[in-house]
C-alpha cells in the first residue's frame, strides 16, 4: 500500500489485484472490458436525467462489488474525482435559473443554489464516478501482459510508446516519493502538520522528485538502449479474439445505447 495518501490508487494495489484475482471480470477478454469502458464513456455522456445516470452508475458499481474488488477502498478513491467535479461544476451550479433551495444576499444582489443547479452538478459528479469506477475496475481485472497488448494494437504510435512508458515509470516515481518521505520522517519532519509552515519542505521534495526522476528515466533509456531499444516497444503477450457470447453482450449493449441515442435522447426516430 501506498505511503503516501489513502486517497489515491495505489497503481502496485491494482496491478496485485489484477495479477492475483480471480473474480468475474478477471476471466472476461481484455477486449471486450475495453469496449465497453468505450459504450460506457458514451452511455452517461449522452444519459438524460440524474436517475439515468444514476441508474448506469448503480449497475457499473455493482459490477465492481461482484468482481470482488475493495468497494470501501473506492469510496477514498473518489475523493480525487469528486475535487475536480466540484471545481469545475460547482460555480456552474449557482448559475442555472429555477427554485432555489438556499439564497444568500450579498451587496451585489443574491446568490442562491437551485434545485436544477444541485442536479445540474449531482449529474456531472454521477458521470466522473461511473467512468472512475469502471476504469478502476479494468485496471484490477486486466492481467499488464494483456494490457500492454491491447494498448500497443490499439493506440497509434508514439501514443501507444508514451502510455507504455508512463505506466512503467508510475512505479519508479513512487519509489522515489516515499523513499524522500521516509527521510524526512527520520529527520523528525511532518507533512500532515501545518501544512502552511511545510511549504518550504513541499517545494523541496518536489524539486527533488523532478531531478530523480530526470535522473532514473536517463538511467533508464541507456539500459534500454543498451538492449537493442531503437524507439519500438515490442509487446509479446497476445490476447485472443473475445468469445461469441461477450461478442453478443458487447453488439446488445451498443444497440441499447444506439437506440437510447435515436429514439429518447435525441429524437432522431419518433
Amino acid at each position: 500500500m501506498s505511503e503516501l495518501t489513502s486517497h489515491v490508487p495505489d497503481p502496485r494495489l491494482l496491478t496485485t489485484y489484477a495479477e492475483q484475482g480471480t473474480g468475474p471480470l478477471h476471466r472476461i477478454n481484455a477486449w471486450t472490458k475495453m469496449a465497453v469502458l468505450a459504450l460506457a464513456v458514451v452511455a452517461v455522456t449522452i444519459a438524460e436525467g440524474l436517475l439515468t445516470v444514476t441508474a448506469i452508475f448503480v449497475v457499473v458499481l455493482a459490477a465492481y462489488a461482484a468482481a470482488g474488488l475493495p468497494v470501501r477502498r473506492l469510496v477514498a478513491w473518489y475523493t480525487l474525482p469528486f475535487v475536480f467535479v466540484t471545481v469545475i461544476a460547482g460555480p456552474l451550479a449557482f448559475g442555472i435559473p429555477g427554485e432555489p433551495i438556499v439564497a444568500v444576499s450579498h451587496p451585489f444582489g443574491e446568490l442562491s443554489i437551485t434545485w436544477e443547479g444541485a442536479t445540474t452538478y449531482f449529474t456531472l459528479l454521477g458521470r466522473g464516478l461511473t467512468v472512475v469506477t469502471y476504469s478502476l475496475a479494468v485496471w484490477m481485472t486486466t492481467r499488464y501482459a494483456d494490457m500492454v497488448h491491447v494498448l500497443g494494437r490499439s493506440l497509434p504510435t508514439p501514443i501507444d510508446q508514451v502510455a507504455l512508458f508512463a505506466y512503467r515509470f508510475t512505479f519508479v516515481i513512487l519509489e522515489v516519493i516515499e523513499a524522500l518521505l521516509k527521510a524526512t520522517r527520520a529527520r523528525g519532519g511532518s507533512l500532515s502538520e501545518n501544512f502552511w509552515a511545510n511549504r518550504t519542505l513541499y517545494g523541496r521534495i518536489f524539486g527533488h522528485t523532478f531531478i530523480r526522476a530526470l535522473e532514473r528515466s536517463e538511467t533508464l533509456l541507456k539500459s534500454m538502449q543498451a538492449r537493442g531499444y531503437h524507439g519500438d516497444l515490442t509487446v509479446y503477450s497476445q490476447v485472443e479474439r473475445p468469445p461469441a457470447r461477450e461478442l453478443v453482450v458487447v453488439a446488445v449493449l451498443t444497440a441499447a445505447i444506439g437506440w437510447y441515442a435515436l429514439t429518447i435522447r435525441y429524437g432522431v426516430i419518433a
